[in-house]
């Protein structure tokens, strides 16, 4: 008994407490409601009229009121903005949709689900700036060294005519004394004398031995090749042969280039025994198409120097490469700015090093980065980082105006209609929809890594018998066709933004589409019937009528399973959304399960491109 008093006073305690606290609550939501109802009121009677009565306006926005569907003789004005938006010289804002409201700023970054690809660290992959000169393209080239500079040596061939008081045609070659001989002259200097003043020299030479009557033509035959070091920070150092009039390229070339992580392209020499005959850079001939006219010799030695201080750039520019300094320090941020040649979007640079030993970040625009004081190995990334207030989107289809539209972020779909002009009599009001590049593009990737998973299950596949191997090899073909092919297919990105006249009012996005169909009393039947093909719409038909008027169904059809493409981007199944005019009928195939192992993946992926595409893909076995 007492324990019953006591279970008693314990429940009429929890019940008081429960009441007590509930009407707390009660009494505090009140009060919140009401100072937010104050608020309200505040805000009401602070606004102007002006923007009550813009926003009684926005509220009685519709789809209807967006396009009428009758007497519609012109593309639908606001006060006749929208007319006069089209006409060139206005301002931005009579071209852009304005309200009064807040824009809701569209988000700048995918969701977590989106997928895509990390940027690791991109700094260890670039190559140094002028990497692409050595590809082979000097090395597979060879200069005979007839130029006008080429210098005369020991052992050319030099073809001489003589006619008059003396007459001689023959080919002489330079001794080792410089000269070559010829008969009733006797010896003449012609080493160190160039190609071009050949010619000339000879002539002068004669004159000396026959003051007159004596005519003569000179032609340089033949030069002889030369072998030159080519060391230092190279690939491969050794000892190179070529020609005279071969340039320093053509051996740096041969020896497969600057080594990529220590040479240096701004400092490479070319000695002559101890003496230096060229220092050259070849950022000069990389910018400015300059390089140095070095005339190589036997014994010659290119020597490829350290790599000096420099920096990684990315980002925004020409080029994203590791570039290299002329001096080892005093580099400013404009220095690399004449080299990168960032785009004209960039406005921010980003830059990581070291400073005393420890790790250092910084970040500013781009009229601060000419003055900043660049270190060795310092990361440098260019960014855009003045977002535009303005996006292009485009419109197609039964439309009377123009084609593209610059409007702010945050700009909805609604506010864009009120400046897109419709033909009443085709456009099918009804059905709008748009197309999203990045709707796109997941809509890809989820494909290609069905069909990557795909074939790996099938490549996979462990066999119990020799049997079973060989079924399983031919199924791995046919599915590599499979996979092949549906790869090829490109998702439209429609997304579906109405719905049985309802229009939604969704964000833009740059590059979006907005479609407004024309209307049609077309039924598209494809898929698997004998003969795909177009059928005027009857309310009278049902969905076998159709299908019999393309032909009927084929052998492999599964009858069961009959999609239907709206005009608006919907698809679904016929006994949920029905037949109207201007839809498309796709009939599915029929797949037996004992034919393929992975037949559930493959329904998937063919079900993935029929959405996304609107293309019904048949596998070879079916």
């Amino acid at each position: 008994m007492k324990k019953i008093v006591c279970l008693s006073v314990l429940f009429v305690f929890c019940l008081t407490w429960a009441l007590t606290c509930h009407a707390a609550s009660t009494a505090q939501r009140q009060a919140m409601l009401g100072a937010l109802g104050s608020g309200v009121v505040e805000q009401e009677k602070a606004r102007g009229p002006n923007e009550k009565e813009s926003i009684q306006a926005q509220q009685r926005v519709s789809p209807d009121a967006v396009y009428p569907q009758k007497d519609m003789a012109r593309p639908l004005t606001r006060q006749d903005i929208m007319m006069q938006s089209q006409v060139q010289g206005l301002t931005e804002q009579r071209r852009l949709p304005i309200n009064n409201r807040k824009e809701s700023v569209p988000l700048e970054a995918p969701p977590a689900w989106a997928q895509t690809p990390y940027n690791g660290d991109l700094v260890n992959q670039l190559r140094p700036f002028g990497a692409d000169l050595f590809l082979g393209n000097f090395a597979g080239t060879w200069q005979s060294g007839m130029q006008g500079h080429y210098q005369i040596k020991p052992g050319d061939r030099i073809m001489v005519r003589l006619w008059g008081a003396v007459t001689f045609d023959g080919v002489v070659v330079v001794d080792q004394q410089g000269n070559i001989f010829i008969p009733e002259v006797g010896p003449i200097s012609v080493e160190g004398v160039t190609n071009a003043g050949l010619q000339g020299s000879v002539d002068r030479q004669i004159k000396e031995v026959f003051t007159e009557n004596v005519e003569a033509y000179v032609d340089l035959l033949s030069s002889q090749p030369v072998a030159v070091f080519v060391t230092g920070h190279v690939v491969r150092p050794g000892h190179y042969a070529g020609g005279p009039g071969d340039s320093v390229l053509y051996f740096l070339d041969r020896a497969g280039g600057i080594a990529p992580d220590s040479g240096s392209y701004r400092h490479i020499e070319v000695k002559r025994g101890r003496h230096l005959v060229a220092s050259i850079d070849l950022y000069d001939f990389l910018v400015r198409g300059n390089l140095p006219d070095v005339q190589l010799e036997d014994g010659d030695v290119i020597l490829v120097t350290k790599r000096g201080a420099g920096v990684s750039a990315m980002g925004l520019i020409r080029q994203q490469a590791r570039f290299e300094f002329a001096a080892k320090k005093g580099q400013k941020g404009k220095d690399l700015l004449a080299m990168v040649q960032p785009q004209p979007g960039a406005t921010h640079v980003s830059v990581s090093g070291t400073r005393n030993r420890a790790a250092f970040h910084t970040y500013m625009s781009l009229e601060e980065f000419s003055a900043f004081a660049l270190r060795d190995e310092d990361v440098v990334e260019f960014h855009a980082d003045r977002p535009g207030s303005t996006i292009m989107v485009g419109c197609a289809g039964a439309i009377t105006g123009s084609s593209r539209y610059a409007v702010r972020k945050g700009c909805t779909l609604k506010d864009l209609l009120y400046y897109v002009g419709v033909d009443p009599a085709t456009a099918n009001c009804q059905a709008i929809y748009l197309k999203r590049r990045s709707v796109a593009m997941q809509q890809k990737k989820a494909i290609d890594d069905a069909l990557r998973n795909l074939e790996k299950s099938v490549l996979t596949a462990r066999s119990q018998s020799v049997d079973e191997a060989k079924i399983r090899v031919e199924e791995a073909a046919l599915v590599q066709d499979f996979v092949k092919r549906a790869s090829l297919i490109e998702p439209d990105g429609v997304v579906v933004v109405s719905h049985k006249g309802d229009l939604k009012n969704p964000i833009l996005e740059e590059g979006d589409m907005i479609f407004i169909p024309q209307k049609s009393d077309v039924i598209q039947v494809v898929g698997e019937v004998a003969i795909p093909k177009a059928v005027v719409f009857d309310p009278r038909m049902k969905l076998k009528d159709y299908v019999e008027s393309a032909g009927g169904f084929t052998d492999r059809a599964d009858k069961s399973t009959v999609l239907v493409m709206k005009p608006n981007g919907e698809i679904g199944k016929v006994a949920t959304l029905g037949i109207t005019p201007g839809d498309q009928l796709m009939v599915m195939p029929m797949y037996d399960s004992k034919a393929v192992q992975a037949i559930k993946d493959i329904v998937q992926i063919i079900y993935q491109l029929a959405v996304s595409a609107g293309v019904v893909l048949i596998p070879l076995w079916t």
